[in-house]
């Protein structure tokens, strides 16, 4: 591990172009690192020019076309490379055939991958981004889970709740690459993200935004995964993922969250921070008032020495503003800007199926 520190790359980051994976290539890039970034389409120029901008990119970084829906897409860009950082998932919260468009090329993408790692014979560490849906996902919430927890699969495929089908994917694709990892005797690193909140690069609508900014945008479908949420700024995701790729005394997986929040604290907050927007002061009818915050614990994380460096309300201010800046956010109140045209696009609509991550 050591070496591979030193050789700074090539390292792989798939879905490059998401909101997770962009901002994570931009991260490499200022620590040094030759990146190789696959997207599903490297023509698709709304979605590789972030990445080209960035500085280093000229020097350092290449885009590779690699798709998780076909079997050995990922061949050529992991081969000959130190590192591979697996962030790409489909996401489609409206997809009318999940088991086939969300779950089966998450868990087959997973395991080509891996095989490709295990074939390339250069790969020294696979960081997984996971999801905090692979841990928590119960009948019964419990006030803390660390990373020796999972979710329950049968229980997501038989309530079916908003974003199931993600929940599901994401555990069984873990899984998948630990059963993999342990077979074949690869390096494989779990990194488990809370909701990510902050500033981004990609230029659609991040998924997970939708989610975080549904009480600034009235979206109640999201309300429920905010009643009891944890969360974690992006940057300081991608520092994690970073930390531990090269952490030598890393291994297995890690939660990677800095703050347990209600949706009713939340509401407070953010009615504060936007008075423009008609957050709701009470949720009455809609979602318990003695709710107490579920704890997503850090702890093995932490005790390899790093730490969180954002606040909550700087997740939100970054986020609220690049959305601005993108015009993916109105203004003004919704109700005022869809009234005069303002704004571009109202934000609730649900990501298109594949959305990378």
């Amino acid at each position: 591990m050591e070496e591979m520190a030193a050789v700074k790359g090539p390292v792989v980051v798939t879905g490059a172009s998401g909101f997770v994976g962009s901002w994570l290539v931009m991260k490499l890039l200022q620590a040094g690192y030759t990146v190789r970034a696959t997207v599903r389409d490297p023509s698709n120029l709304e979605k590789t020019k972030p990445l080209l901008e960035l500085p280093g990119s000229k020097e350092r970084l290449s885009i590779w076309k690699a798709d998780l829906s076909e079997e050995g897409s990922f061949d050529d860009a992991i081969n000959g490379c130190t590192g591979v950082f697996h962030v790409a998932t489909p996401m489609d919260f409206e997809s009318k055939d999940p088991e086939n468009e969300v779950i089966k090329p998450t868990v087959e993408g997973m395991v080509s991958i891996m095989r490709a790692c295990k074939e390339a014979g250069t790969v020294k560490r696979v960081v997984f981004t996971s999801s905090a849906g692979t841990v928590n996902i119960e009948e019964r919430q419990r006030p803390v889970y660390d990373h020796d927890d999972w979710s329950d699969v049968d229980f997501c495929r038989r309530v079916k709740m908003t974003g199931w089908m993600y929940f599901v994917s994401k555990s069984l694709a873990e899984k998948a690459a630990m059963d993999y990892a342990r077979e074949h005797g690869l390096d494989l690193i779990s990194i488990i993200p809370t909701l990510v909140v902050g500033p981004f690069l990609s230029t659609g609508m991040p998924p997970s935004l939708v989610t975080a900014l549904a009480l600034l945008t009235g979206n109640e479908a999201h309300y429920s995964i905010l009643k009891q949420v944890q969360l974690v700024h992006l940057d300081d995701l991608c520092d994690a993922e970073i930390f531990l790729f090269e952490n030598p005394e890393a291994g297995g997986r890690y939660v990677c969250s800095s703050h347990d929040v209600t949706i009713h604290g939340l509401a407070r907050m953010l009615a504060e921070m936007f008075p423009e927007y008609d957050v709701p002061k009470k949720l009455d009818g809609i979602i318990d008032d003695d709710l107490q915050p579920v704890h997503f614990s850090s702890e093995k994380l932490l005790g390899h020495g790093f730490r969180f460096r954002y606040t909550v309300e700087d997740m939100f201010e970054a986020a609220v503003r690049t959305c601005r800046e993108k015009g993916l956010l109105p203004l003004l109140p919704a109700a005022v800007a869809a009234a005069d045209g303002s704004a571009k696009v109202i934000l609730g609509r649900e990501p298109p199926i594949g959305a990378e991550t």
